[in-house]
């Protein structure tokens, strides 16, 4: 005899899953298909995109590639339909595409910067979320997910247009959590901190050490499956009396004063 009643399963639930071809959006891609979920898997990065849908595929999941650039709301609102058609449900919204613009704020091409960051970071999240409401009203495990950073909870110097996008789709999160609240639908949004992803490439490794020594609890940057985990549990059934939380998964770096 079970002694609880709220499943942990999202299996046959149709998931949305933005910036799916590489880091984070590929593990989280590849986690929800191997609890079940059937996964649109959505990039402007086609070879990549491919390569994660034919990895889900040969693991006998489901998964469907759609090619799109989320800096296009019109574009957005067809694909979303597309995915609703296809499917015949979406359950499940992962707004994780991300990009990396730095810019000092008297650079030649800060406005650039700002503009291509705002599209891409904020305003695409509020275009996938406009055209996925219909579908998300009819789901009995409504859930909306967006990855914001723990630079929506800080500061780095030069990437004003990185945090300030992150720092709005924390409140982007918080007031659609409490406009949808009373439909059911909860929104919530995750918080990372280092990450080996493409993003950080970059970094060297010896820095990336010495960072991490100094900075984070755990020592150490993070698996991209390690966030996907996070991003999963507020998609659980069980998950449903949580809405509008802005959950750090950063080591401890948030929390760590020296």
């Amino acid at each position: 005899m079970a002694l609880s009643k709220l499943s942990r399963s999202i299996d046959g639930l149709v998931a949305v899953v933005t910036g799916a071809s590489s880091g984070m959006g590929a593990a989280t891609a590849k986690l929800f298909a191997d609890q079940g979920a059937k996964v649109a898997a959505l990039d402007i990065n086609a070879e990549g995109l491919q390569q994660v849908v034919d990895d889900i595929q040969a693991a006998g999941k489901v998964a469907h590639p759609w090619i799109l650039d989320l800096a296009d709301p019109q574009a957005t609102e067809a694909v979303i339909e597309e995915i609703g058609g296809h499917f015949g449900a979406i359950d499940l919204l992962i707004n994780n595409a991300g990009i990396s613009v730095p810019a000092p704020i008297d650079h030649e091409d800060y406005g650039h910067a700002w503009e291509r960051s705002i599209a891409v970071l904020l305003t695409a999240h509020t275009c996938t979320i406009r055209a996925a409401l219909p579908w998300l009203r009819q789901s009995e495990n409504p859930r909306i997910v967006n990855i914001a950073s723990t630079e929506g909870l800080g500061a780095t110097k030069f990437g004003s247009p990185y945090t300030a996008a992150k720092h709005g789709v924390i409140g982007l999160t918080r007031s659609l959590a409490v406009e949808l609240g009373d439909e059911g639908i909860t929104v919530n949004c995750i918080c990372p901190g280092p990450i080996n992803t493409g993003m950080t490439a970059a970094i060297p490794d010896d820095k990336k050490q010495i960072y991490a020594r100094r900075r984070i609890a755990l020592k150490r940057y993070a698996d991209p499956e390690e966030v996907a985990h996070g991003t999963l549990n507020f998609c659980l059934p069980a998950a449903s009396f949580m809405t509008g939380v802005a959950l750090p998964v950063d080591g401890g770096l948030t929390i760590k004063n020296a």
